[in-house]
């Protein structure tokens, strides 16, 4: 494999190379469980997702960490709004973000840490900052000296000139010219969630979860973090200060940074009424695959577009590629093999790896695909039993990557199908004619041709 990222931290395309053989310790930032996920996540999500899927499929074993932040600014804000705790607002939100990641087919992380499980790993490094002199206490709590470490900036390319050195700021976000020192411990205050801790009483701040539960479950060196390209300043910048000034040692080989998804050309915000998350999709009758093509079809450095005229186009495809994968099941060729078959299928894999392995050039694996899909259609009538078969292969193997398409659904589809068409004939029956076109017609959406012939009704898959 010639796998190349494009690393952050050395803002250039590099080889990839592992730091044990074979294995990869990955960690990808997770939700903050304060409302349910917009599509901009999702877009990040399915993208690390792709990511993971491409590393298991060339044979690398994966131990994946997503972290859940359960305690932060955000989330004692809503649970005041509501007049509930801290843990029934995690809660609620935890369950719903699991529930979209299982529509969209997100694999679940071998590990969700939850950082309010996490208090003591967080102290320890505290405490190592202090004893070392990078970290200092005021007025309760404890702050990281971005003076004290001066590597600080290299990923977000900072400008060290305009670093605000000695001014503390608290809150856990912040905009990119406030590079200040940052809070790495948050004193008691008011009628906020405490701990009672060997530091003193108080909470975490956001970026400090990071560390302390990557490093207990991946250690404190490890492949590769991902996140989208809103986590590189500040929160990615002060991790890899806080956890390299603690432990002396590189954090991470290689970070991965998704760029933003924005709306018909503008950015997505509450106030200009074009803010979804997948809930309004699918309530809206999307289909969730549609949505999982759509948001990984961009290559993930580029700015994702959405529209409801991108979401439709994405359903088109992604029916193009349901309908070349169920004609497969259909066919009945006859014993043999074509030796053109043999090399159509290699020279598909070889185009569709390569392009995966240029920094995960989703769109050109997808140009590969769909050559492909022609290609085979052209010659479905002259195809043998061991070209279906290698056929069959090598789409199982695509989709193991793309997460898409449901290999194993025949004979529910069948069923589906045909217990629509009852409903049509009982429509017809009825002399309900508008009830039968729209029948036929929501099948014809979906790529299914209903025939009337003398021997009854008979369905097709369209290939156009």
């Amino acid at each position: 494999m010639n796998l190349t990222v494009y690393n952050t931290l050395d803002h250039a395309v590099r080889p990839f190379q592992e730091i044990e053989k074979g294995k990869i310790g990955l960690y990808t930032c997770g939700p903050t469980v304060y409302d349910y996920p917009h599509i901009g996540n999702f877009r990040s999500y399915v993208f690390e997702d792709l990511v993971k899927r491409y590393l298991l499929m060339r044979g690398f074993q994966v131990l994946h960490v997503m972290n859940i932040t359960d305690i932060e600014d955000k989330i004692i804000r809503r649970a005041n709004q509501e007049g509930v705790t801290i843990s029934e607002i995690s809660r609620k939100f935890t369950e719903a973000f699991f529930e979209d990641r299982d529509r969209l087919r997100i694999l679940p992380a071998d590990v969700y840490p939850r950082a309010t499980e996490h208090i003591e790993e967080m102290v320890a490094i505290i405490e190592t900052l202090l004893e070392k002199g990078i970290a200092y206490q005021k007025d309760g709590s404890v702050y990281f000296s971005i003076a004290r470490f001066p590597a600080y900036g290299r990923l977000a390319n900072l400008d060290k000139e305009k670093m605000r050195v000695g001014v503390r700021v608290d809150l856990d976000e912040y905009d990119k010219e406030e590079v200040q020192d940052f809070v790495l411990w948050k004193g008691r205050k008011g009628d906020e969630p405490f701990w009672t801790t060997r530091i003193g009483e108080g909470r975490p701040g956001w970026h400090i979860e990071c560390s302390a539960m990557s490093g207990k479950y991946l250690g404190t060196h490890f492949d590769i973090h991902m996140g989208g390209v809103d986590n590189i300043f500040p929160h990615h910048e002060n991790e890899i200060a806080q956890t390299e000034a603690a432990t002396g040692e590189t954090f991470v080989n290689y970070w991965i940074h998704c760029q933003h998804l924005i709306v018909d050309n503008q950015k997505m915000s509450k106030s200009l009424g074009n803010f979804y998350t997948l809930r309004d999709l699918l309530q809206m009758g999307y289909d969730p695959m549609a949505i999982r093509y759509l948001l990984l079809s961009t290559h993930y450095r580029k700015l994702l577009n959405f529209s409801f005229e991108g979401l439709e186009r994405a359903a088109q495809a992604l029916q193009r590629m349901r309908n070349f994968a169920f004609s497969l099941q259909e066919l009945t060729p006859p014993p043999g093999k074509t030796a053109a078959v043999d090399q159509l299928v290699a020279a598909a894999e070889q185009s569709f790896f390569t392009a995966m392995d240029d920094d995960f050039n989703i769109s050109g694996a997808l140009g590969a695909f769909f050559d492909f899909i022609h290609a085979v259609n052209s010659q479905v009538d002259s195809l043998k039993t061991d070209d279906v078969t290698a056929i069959q292969t090598l789409l199982r193997r695509i989709n193991s990557v793309l997460g898409i398409l449901d290999l194993n659904v025949k004979r529910d589809l069948e069923s589906e199908i045909l217990a629509r068409i009852e409903e049509r004939q009982a429509a017809r029956k009825a002399k309900d004619f508008a009830r039968s076109d729209r029948i036929r017609d929501e099948l014809k959406a979906r790529g299914i041709i209903l025939m009337d012939t003398p021997e009854g009704v008979k369905w097709r898959l369209d290939q156009q």
